[in-house]
């Protein structure tokens, strides 16, 4: 059998001892106390970047304190328009002068979201006589403002609807918003609980509600505090005045011009509209702070929305608890629509 030679075995070498320090002589009492120099001095670099640490966070805290965040409530919340106002005073010294020349509104009517947004429905491209009349005719044909239910909207034919004024294009609206009712996919509740975001990706999947009727339902029933509806003209044209720019601002360049105005664009808007009103009378703020006629202007509409019916304008007192909508006309031509329940129309 063959026999299997043992393992060589690798010589060593003996290790190369390097010197830190010419001292040839072995001192233990020098090595315990450069033992203990070594962990004193890391522990001052610890208790140095820990006071570095808390003092740097100390500095964060103390800017916070400087400059807080402000959290924005509901405008029909006591005392959040006069907070509102009072920011946007410092934010803005240029929109200060539009406050001066106004009361400050009111959001103080609530309406229960699937009403509001059948109303909003109802008013599109209507003037407010017009509007008004459908609405009441809805209304009975519901049995009341209480009957305005998905169940009762949808039991409610085609035909029906047309009887009283309703279009088959908006019929076929209501039809739609009650059925995301029905099926869960909307609720009264999930619309008052969502955020901004999230409710306007809602809303806008109902046919024929658009970014703009969003924006009027978040203001004006909602009563949300910093929506900026950049798709409405007469918001466009009122920064176009404020800050005297040659061109109408682009509805991609609002977020940017009027974000000093955050958390309460909601409030500066209304003080825009107020400002386009003023600017286009033939006669002075206060009269039409008075209850004047207001003046034409453009506006523009939804694009699910085709339909015109031009209609004399009211006084804006008559449209008191009514939201409204300025849309395009000819040049110089514009006509309200009356869309959402809202104490804060009233100059």
């Amino acid at each position: 059998l063959p026999t299997s030679s043992p393992p060589s075995k690798i010589p060593s070498r003996p290790r190369k001892i390097r010197k830190l320090s010419p001292d040839l002589s072995f001192d233990p009492n020098a090595s315990q106390q450069a033992t203990t120099s070594s962990s004193t001095s890391l522990t001052e670099q610890r208790k140095t970047v820990g006071r570095t640490s808390k003092t740097k966070l100390s500095q964060h805290r103390a800017l916070a304190v400087v400059a807080p965040r402000i959290i924005s409530r509901s405008l029909s919340c006591e005392g959040e328009v006069e907070n509102a106002i009072h920011h946007l005073r410092d934010a803005d010294p240029l929109l200060a002068s539009l406050i001066d020349l106004h009361p400050p509104p009111t959001f103080d009517t609530f309406h229960a979201p699937f009403l509001a947004l059948t109303r909003s429905i109802l008013y599109q491209q209507l003037a407010f006589k017009a509007g008004t009349s459908i609405y009441s005719r809805f209304i009975s044909l519901c049995g009341g403002e209480n009957g305005v239910v998905p169940e009762t909207v949808l039991s409610l034919t085609s035909q029906e609807l047309r009887q009283i004024g309703v279009s088959g294009r908006k019929a076929s609206y209501l039809h739609d918003l009650a059925r995301k009712y029905q099926t869960g996919i909307l609720s009264d509740s999930a619309i008052v609980n969502m955020d901004d975001k999230s409710l306007f990706t809602m809303l806008t999947m109902v046919n024929g509600i658009g970014s703009w009727s969003v924006h009027m339902f978040m203001i004006f029933s909602l009563h949300r505090p910093d929506v900026l509806p950049i798709n409405d003209l007469g918001v466009r044209k009122g920064v176009q005045l404020l800050y005297n720019l040659e061109e109408l601002p682009r509805p991609s360049q609002m977020d940017q011009l009027c974000e000093k105005w955050r958390p309460y664009r909601s409030v500066a808007s209304w003080y825009l509209w107020r400002y386009v009103e003023a600017k286009g009378a033939p006669s002075s703020a206060a009269a039409v702070a008075a209850g004047a006629s207001l003046p034409p202007l453009q506006q523009q509409e939804e694009p699910q929305q085709h339909q015109q019916q031009p209609q004399l304008m009211d006084p804006i007192n008559s449209i008191l608890n009514l939201g409204y909508d300025l849309f395009l006309r000819e040049k110089k031509n514009v006509s309200f629509v009356a869309c959402f329940g809202v104490t804060s129309i009233s100059c």
